[in-house]
C-alpha cells in the first residue's frame, strides 16, 4: 500500500514545479525594475547605495543618473497556475559580483540577458557566460527613452548570436512586455530541452 498517495494533497505537493530563471545583464541595464514590475510578491532587493569607493570601479557612463546598485540579487516569483511558479533571480551587474552567478545559475531553466543598446558591450560577459554553460537564453533589448531603436537582426550579428537565440525588443517598466520576454524565454527553453540541446 503506497501510504504517501492516499493522503489528501500530496499529489498536488508532489506536482508542484517551480521554475528558475536568471536576469542578467550590464550595470544599470534595467534587471531589478524587470522583476519589480511582475513579481507578484513583494521583490527582495538588494540594493546599496553607490559610494565613493566604487569611483573606477564601477562604470556609470550611460547611467550617471544611477544612485544605487544590486550588490547580491533581487528575487520575484510569478505564479503561472497552482503548483506551477516562477522564481527570477536577478543578478548583480558588476564583474566584482559575478562570484556570484555560478551559485544563481544552479538549477536554472534559462536566462534573460538585458541589452541596452547604448552600451552594446556590457552584456557580452552574461551572453559569454551562458553560452559556455550551455544554459538557454534570450537577449532582450530594452528600449529605453531616447535611446536609438536597432533592428533585431543587427542587435544580433553586433554581438554574434547564433540564428536560433531570439532577440526580443521590452519596455521592463511594462508587465505585458515584460511577460512577453519570459513567455520567450520559457518556450525557446522547453524546445531546447525537448531537443536534447542548450541556449
Amino acid at each position: 500500500m503506497d501510504y504517501a498517495a492516499s493522503e489528501p494533497g500530496t499529489t498536488a505537493v508532489a506536482s508542484a514545479l517551480a521554475i528558475k530563471i536568471l536576469i542578467a545583464g550590464g550595470f544599470g541595464v534595467g534587471k531589478t525594475t524587470l522583476v519589480g514590475t511582475i513579481s507578484e510578491i513583494r521583490p527582495l532587493h538588494t540594493e546599496e547605495l553607490l559610494s565613493d569607493r566604487g569611483i573606477g570601479v564601477d562604470d556609470t557612463s550611460g547611467v550617471e543618473s544611477k544612485t544605487t546598485t544590486t550588490v547580491a540579487l533581487d528575487f520575484g516569483r510569478i505564479t503561472i497556475r497552482e503548483g506551477l511558479w516562477l522564481y527570477l533571480f536577478g543578478t548583480p551587474g558588476q564583474d566584482r559580483f559575478w562570484f556570484m552567478w555560478d551559485e544563481l545559475a544552479l538549477g536554472a531553466l534559462g536566462a534573460v540577458v538585458l541589452a541596452d543598446t547604448r552600451r552594446l558591450q556590457d552584456c557580452f560577459p552574461a551572453v559569454d557566460y551562458f553560452e559556455q554553460r550551455g544554459i538557454p537564453f534570450v537577449v532582450a533589448v530594452n528600449c529605453f527613452d531616447g535611446a536609438r531603436r536597432y533592428d533585431p537582426a543587427k542587435v544580433r550579428r553586433a554581438l554574434g548570436l547564433n540564428e536560433n537565440i531570439p532577440i526580443v525588443l521590452c519596455d521592463v517598466r511594462q508587465r505585458a512586455s515584460v511577460r512577453d520576454v519570459l513567455t520567450t524565454l520559457v518556450t525557446y527553453a522547453v524546445k531546447g530541452l525537448g531537443a536534447g540541446v542548450g541556449g
